[in-house]
């Protein structure tokens, strides 16, 4: 979904200009790295946590626009990553922060971003084009700067040759190539699981390494004879980006995993472990992105405030009898968590580990935890 071209300068502002497939256009300033660069245009909630979500996997291929007005003035560190480096495309920004007041940081926003090679357009109306992705759905754009080498009119038939996020297999873009080990921190004999990386998050292997579990991340398109010949306790399936349906060498491996190891599913997980179970899945108009999502939880009736990254779900129609829901969003009421009834399995939409976040679903990994010990 997501590319990049000849730098026309690097540091410093020129004029910029996002192009949606829509046929809406924002003006501002370019900042960061002056590339040009393509994706999926999105809107994140969260008001802080702008480094883990650029360097947060699922977000491959997405321009992401933070509703909040000032990004960056706590600058970056070298604690907050959330993988080896960015992966969002490019960033949307109402202000850019040019102080970064915070003892961690190391250095600025917008120098991390020259450095990683991300452009950011700032000064846009960040409120507009919300709601312009509110009422059109998400959409593909197109970043450039003002003084690119084509008219408005060749950028907006540029932009409408660019592909949708549906049919997109992003999962092995992200994912490791090779098997890596994180060794648990407990001093009992930790528990061994697999987990498929799909674009997995750092802060899930630091949780699961901290509750005594030793984790072998394996890539995308293992199948279930290599897991089984691993001989885990259990089996973690991660976060990622693209399209759940087109994951299908993952699906099947999973499907033939069930009833043999415990699974525990989050994000593109989720997904792919419901398309194991019998469910579908689709693509939402505008998908949920932030660190503010109100879940109820039908097993205590209470309700978790939640992180998101993900712009398809599971079909309620779609569910088999042996599958039911454990968790709704409030919002629009789509399905956040799922469980079957006949195999060790259980899943959600959104991202407990948070990062950026509330932590209120942490839980979720405490009860897979329990499972692997039964």
């Amino acid at each position: 979904m997501s590319q990049t071209y000849s730098p026309v300068k690097i540091g410093g502002t020129t004029d910029g200009l996002l192009v949606l497939r829509n046929g809406r256009f924002f003006r501002g300033k370019l900042r960061g790295a002056h590339v040009e660069a393509t994706g999926e245009v999105i809107f994140n909630t969260s008001m802080t946590g702008y480094q883990e979500i650029l360097t947060d996997p699922s977000y491959t291929g997405q321009i992401v626009t933070m509703t909040y007005p000032q990004i960056g003035n706590y600058g970056v560190n070298l604690d907050d990553m959330e993988s080896e480096t960015t992966h969002a495309s490019a960033l949307v920004v109402c202000e850019l922060s040019n102080l970064s007041s915070n003892w961690r940081a190391t250095q600025s926003l917008d120098e991390w971003l020259i450095e990683h090679r991300i452009p950011v357009l700032e000064g846009v109306d960040t409120r507009s084009l919300v709601k312009a992705i509110r009422s059109s759905g998400e959409c593909s754009g197109l970043l450039v700067p003002s003084d690119s080498r084509h008219t408005l009119d060749e950028l907006r038939e540029e932009v409408q040759g660019l592909p949708s996020m549906v049919g997109q297999n992003l999962a092995r873009q992200v994912s490791t190539r090779e098997s890596y080990f994180w060794p648990s921190e407990a001093e009992s004999k930790p528990l061994p699981i697999i987990a498929y990386d799909f674009g997995i998050k750092y802060n899930i292997l630091r949780i699961m390494n901290s509750l005594g579990m030793s984790v072998t991340v394996v890539p995308w398109n293992t199948s279930a004879e290599e897991v089984l010949e691993m001989n885990p306790e259990g089996v973690f399936l991660s976060n990622g980006p693209g399209d759940p349906a087109a994951v299908t060498e993952a699906v099947d491996a999973i499907r033939n995993l069930l009833g043999k190891l415990p699974i525990f599913g989050i994000c593109l997980g989720h997904q792919i472990l419901s398309l194991a179970l019998g469910c579908r899945t689709y693509k939402l108009g505008c998908g949920h992105h932030g660190g503010n999502h109100p879940v109820m939880d039908f097993a205590t009736n209470k309700i978790e405030i939640t992180s998101h990254n993900h712009g398809f779900s599971v079909e309620e129609d779609s569910l088999p009898k042996n599958v039911r829901v454990t968790h709704r969003n409030l919002n629009d009421q789509t399905i956040e968590g799922i469980e079957s009834l006949v195999h060790s399995a259980y899943s959600v939409q959104y991202h407990p580990e948070a990062a950026p976040g509330p932590r209120d679903a942490s839980y979720l990994f405490g009860r897979f935890l329990e499972m692997l010990r039964s």
